[in-house]
């Protein structure tokens, strides 16, 4: 079958690409912004990529399209689509039809952690012997891709509550019917689709409806939004981790989380050791524990396979090393994803490293100004902070910049934040770049300016850029 794909560029519609091409279709696809590290990955699996979106790029010979959330009704190529009666349909739709039907679907739901415990769920199960299938919101390490089909039975999959596409409002994981479920967390985010947080628990609400009886709906002890939603219905036995109270639990060792003993039922049944850290990270742990468990793993050797588990790119992950400046990249976007890696990197260099945290208001939500009360706190354990103005925003940044306690900076440009912020820099500066973009490559451009600096690092003042 000849298949072309709209928004093909975005972590979930790149996987459905791979998913597809593994199936044995022909696959096309086309995108407004075709870059790494997305591109290279489809590129390596004989997938055709088209910059922007000309009609030109398929014909009425094209089986059928499938669409991604992020076209809209104008977009040229869709226009053409329509207007010539070539089938049309969600990615999340041709993913049950085609790939999760009469599979074992282990999906994992929240609004953070969800990438790195898929993540770490599929490793559970590939190192385990069982050859699982998985789609995944980004690239594990492990296995270098972000989508296969693998072998029956076991699916895992990242169940994002956005929308499936311009024609299909509903959650993409209500197409998921899981088997296995994981709560990791609710909280209000995608204000761009969602009016308040009532709204989004309503879909997980209707997420939850999907699961049967027979399965297992796994979630967050110490979460209240998650009992709130949970007093709405539930039909399926629950597993608990985490908070004060939960069946799976961690003992820390290290303080910074990368060494940890598991409990289950308050019994000691293993230790971890592996080089993540944050305490969000070990919750992330016993969700995938508690699922993997469900799949049949015993907790011994499910324990045994996080030790190697190696993380998802873009999550605290080091880009490079200059004059003893560490600059990493993060995904984290929103308050709370925010503070919990920040703790996480703090617990791990300790008291006296410096923390320069550099953060793009990239999401909708965050350049709307929805959070930005908790902005400060979230950044509480950088001691220097740098922002990037978000466009066009209807909120004062440098009126919530006036409140922190720690040196801070603003740019309009990535080029005039960098060149700003390097003099700054000494050796033993931990700089992580917080972002759900791409930010302007403003990695790479740290580490060439840093690495390029003719008189080695100079110690200026932080202060506020007017």
């Amino acid at each position: 079958m000849r298949i072309h794909i709209l928004g093909i560029c975005g972590t979930f519609m790149a996987g459905i690409a791979m998913l597809a091409k593994q199936a044995g279709h022909e696959v096309s696809g086309s995108d407004q912004n075709v870059y790494p590290p997305m591109s290279t990955q489809l590129e390596s699996q004989g997938i055709i990529l088209l910059q922007g979106f000309d009609p030109m790029h398929i014909d009425a010979s094209v089986d059928y399209v499938i669409v991604g959330n992020v076209i809209r009704r104008g977009n040229p190529l869709m226009e053409y689509v329509m207007e010539n009666n070539i089938p049309y349909i969600s990615g999340p739709q041709w993913l049950a039809e085609n790939v999760l039907k009469n599979r074992w679907v282990l999906a994992v739901s929240g609004t953070h952690g969800k990438t790195t415990t898929t993540s770490m769920l599929a490793w559970l199960l590939e190192a385990n012997g069982l050859n699982p299938g998985f789609l995944v919101g980004g690239v594990p390490e492990n296995f270098g891709v972000s989508a296969r089909i693998g072998q029956d039975p076991f699916f895992v999959i990242e169940a994002d509550e956005y929308d499936s596409a311009f024609f299909d409002k509903r959650s993409k994981f209500i197409h998921y019917r899981p088997k296995t479920l994981i709560l990791n967390n609710l909280e209000f985010d995608h204000a761009d689709i969602f009016p308040d947080l009532a709204a989004i628990t309503q879909q997980f609400h209707y997420l939850i409806r999907t699961v049967p009886g027979n399965g297992r709906i796994i979630h967050h002890a110490g979460d209240s939004n998650l009992a709130v939603l949970l007093e709405k219905g539930c039909w399926t036995p629950l597993v608990t981790f985490g908070g004060q109270n939960g069946q799976w639990q961690a003992r820390l060792i290290s303080e910074d989380g990368g060494c940890f003993e598991v409990l289950q039922n308050g019994i000691p049944v293993g230790r971890v050791s592996w080089n993540l850290v944050g305490r969000h990270n070990v919750d992330n742990a016993l969700a995938a524990l508690a699922a993997a468990e469900q799949a049949g793993i015993p907790a011994k050797q499910a324990i045994d396979a996080l030790s190697t588990f190696q993380n998802v790119k873009r999550r605290l992950e080091v880009r490079g090393q200059v004059n003893g400046i560490t600059i990493y990249d993060d995904f984290a976007h929103h308050p709370t994803a925010i503070a919990t890696t920040l703790a996480g990197l703090r617990a791990k260099t300790g008291k006296q490293a410096r923390i320069v945290a550099i953060l793009e208001f990239g999401s909708y939500t965050m350049r709307s100004g929805v959070h930005k009360d908790r902005i400060r706190d979230a950044l509480i354990d950088a001691d220097l902070v740098v922002c990037k103005r978000p466009d066009a925003a209807s909120w004062d940044l440098d009126a919530v910049l006036s409140t922190f306690n720690q040196p801070v900076m603003s740019f309009d440009h990535v080029d005039l934040l960098v060149e700003n912020l390097v003099p700054q820099l000494k050796p033993g500066d931990h700089v992580i770049v917080m972002s759900n973009s791409g930010f302007g490559g403003i990695h790479q451009k740290l580490l060439n300016v840093i690495e390029n600096m003719n008189s080695g690092v100079s110690h200026g003042t932080a202060c506020s850029e007017g």
